[in-house]
Parts: structure tokens; C-alpha cells; sequence
């Protein structure tokens, strides 16, 4: 009864902490959002403009400051944290991270807001601010969306438009996107459902998923920890995964490019081949295509098979290594694997 009393007491202050939800509009076509720390919640919406609802949280709340104004030709909602220091205490993240940021209160632009950078320091434990904003962002149809987001877990759905979006740490889930979607993860790993448009992923660690992208072309670059993923049609499919493997299933697409550090690549295609391209440092390779294929292939491998339930018509044979036609060999497959198994495999 005590621990609940006292869970009770912690929630209850918790509750108290949280001021009184602020909302900012955010006019025109193109606008963008900086939040150091808090949770971060996107959806689609009506109307003509941006609407986000600001809850500041924490013992220091009242510090935080909404800055609105032209930032570099687009409207842009700032959050302001006055300390250099900043403890955010949440469930979905434990840990440390730093961020550089310009005079005009921006962060994650590349080489944009000139002039004396700031350090600030967001940790889940010790001294510090102890505040944080909330957001819950509404974007109408076919805005240009800039979302900087620090610490803290990110949920972006049913949107149309075209987004750009920076994390530093903590789990992104994204679903239902029409249009584009441009994605900087550093870590806590990435969901991403339903997309319909050109998508490029630059994650540090912790791991992609992915479950129907369309459309568009499809560039991921991943630094640890695996990408699955299903149900992929699109125009062209590059993947560069440092380390944690490679496992796509269901995929349509004449371009595929794929290289893995370690960790090995599974892929299975739903059409004949036309160009694809594999990579494997270390851990082997399946490629998976229906029984009707035809291509040319060249296939080398370090040291392991090279394993086929393709009928291949040989035109060089060398150890470790596979040249030849499958069928007509219309398509182009051509395979490097410095250390494991290759298999060639009917669906």
C-alpha cells in the first residue's frame, strides 16, 4: 500500500508539472519546427495552416520560451531552452546526447544559422533543467513540413506532403505518407509503414523496419542494427547497412543495389530481375526470385557455395565463383560475398 500511495503521490506531481497546453499557427506552404526534448506527435488534419499545441513540462517549465518568425524563408516555431544543460527523465530513453545551436535557435540545418553556436547537454540523469515540451503538431494537405526533433520519442502519421525530418535519439515510428519523406535517425531505431513517394533514410543505430513503400525511389543508408522489410514497390532500391544484415521479402523493382558490412542479405523479389546488385561482407547471401526469372549472373564469393535451383548455363567456371545465364538471361544479377553461403533460390 505504501508503494502504491507513493506511485500515486509521483503521478499526481507529474500532472502538476505539466502547464497549460499553448498553441502556435504556423502560416504558409513551407514551415519547420525545433524542439530539443519531449515527445513529438505529427498528423494530418484540415484547414489552410500549421497548428501545433505546446505543452511545457518539468519543475522548470515556465523557462521554456515559443519563438515564431521567418527563419531562412519559412515560417518556424522555435522552442528555447535557457540552460546548457537539460535532464529529461523518460521510459523511452536513457542516456546522453549533445547538440550544437545557432543564434536564431536552430539546430540539425547543416551549414544554415550563422554566427556563436551553443552547447547544450540533454541527459537522463543529474542536475540540469528539468523541462521539456510536449508537441502535437496538425498539418492540412500538401504543405513542405521541416521537423527537427531532439530527445524524445517521435509519432508521424497520415500525412500528405513533403517532409523533412532530423531525430537524434529515440524510436521514430512513421505511417501513412503520401508524398516524400526525408529521415535523419541517430539512434533508438526506425518504423516506417505505408509510405507512398520518394524515401530516403540516413539511420545511426538501432535498427529499421519497413512494411509497404511505394511509388518512388527508396535510398537507405544504416549505420548498425538490421533493416527488415516488406511489401516494397518502387522505381529504384538502394541499402547500405554497416553492420546487422540485410532481410527484404515481397519486393518489386528493376534497381536494387544492396551492401552489407556484416551480417549477410536475404532478398526476395516478386519479378523477374532487371539490374540487381548485393554486397555481403561477411555472413552470405539468398536472393529469392520467381521461377520464370532469367539473367545473367556472376556471383564470387571469399570463401563458402554458391548454391542454385536455377538451371545455369555456364560460361566461366572458376573456385568459389558462378558465371553463366539464367533463361534468356535478360537481367542483371551479379553478387559479392567475402565470406559465407550464396543461394539462388525459386519462391
Amino acid at each position: 500500500m505504501r508503494f502504491a500511495a507513493l506511485a500515486c503521490i509521483v503521478f499526481a506531481s507529474s500532472l502538476l508539472s505539466a502547464q497549460s497546453p499553448e498553441r502556435v499557427t504556423l502560416e504558409g506552404n513551407d514551415v519547420a519546427i525545433y524542439n530539443l526534448v519531449g515527445r513529438l506527435r505529427v498528423e494530418g488534419g484540415g484547414g489552410s495552416t500549421v497548428m501545433v499545441e505546446v505543452t511545457k513540462v518539468g519543475r522548470d517549465a515556465s523557462r521554456l520560451k515559443l519563438e515564431t518568425g521567418q527563419i531562412r524563408g519559412r515560417m518556424a516555431l522555435r522552442i528555447r531552452y535557457p540552460d546548457n544543460r537539460i535532464v529529461y527523465s523518460d521510459a523511452s530513453w536513457n542516456g546522453r546526447t549533445n547538440f550544437n545551436i545557432a543564434d536564431d535557435g536552430t539546430w540539425g540545418d547543416d551549414q544554415h544559422g550563422g554566427g556563436d553556436r551553443r552547447r547544450i547537454e540533454v541527459s537522463s540523469r543529474g542536475d540540469g533543467l528539468d523541462a521539456h515540451a510536449d508537441l502535437h503538431v496538425i498539418v492540412p494537405q500538401g504543405k513542405t513540413l521541416i521537423l527537427r526533433q531532439g530527445v524524445g520519442e517521435t509519432t508521424i502519421d497520415n500525412i500528405d506532403g513533403k517532409l523533412s525530418v532530423t531525430v537524434s535519439a529515440s524510436r521514430v515510428r512513421v505511417s501513412h505518407v503520401r508524398g516524400s519523406l526525408q529521415l535523419d535517425a541517430g539512434s533508438g531505431g526506425v518504423e516506417l509503414t505505408d509510405i507512398t513517394g520518394d524515401l530516403s533514410l540516413d539511420c545511426g543505430s538501432g535498427g529499421t523496419m519497413l512494411d509497404g513503400v511505394r511509388g518512388g525511389s527508396l535510398t537507405m543508408d544504416i549505420g548498425s542494427g538490421s533493416l527488415r522489410g516488406r511489401n516494397v514497390d518502387v522505381s529504384q532500391l538502394t541499402a547500405d547497412v554497416g553492420s546487422g544484415g540485410v532481410r527484404l521479402s515481397a519486393v518489386k523493382s528493376p534497381r536494387i543495389h544492396l551492401e552489407s558490412g556484416s551480417g549477410g542479405a536475404d532478398l526476395e523479389l516478386l519479378t523477374s530481375p532487371t539490374d540487381v546488385s548485393i554486397e555481403a561482407g561477411s555472413g552470405g547471401v539468398t536472393l529469392r526470385m520467381p521461377a520464370s526469372s532469367s539473367a545473367s549472373v556472376d556471383v564470387e564469393t571469399g570463401s563458402g557455395g554458391v548454391d542454385s535451383d536455377f538451371d545455369v548455363k555456364l560460361s566461366r567456371i572458376e573456385e568459389h565463383a558462378l558465371h553463366g545465364t539464367i533463361g534468356s538471361g535478360k537481367g542483371r544479377i551479379k553478387i559479392e560475398a567475402g565470406s559465407g553461403h550464396v543461394r539462388l533460390m525459386r519462391n
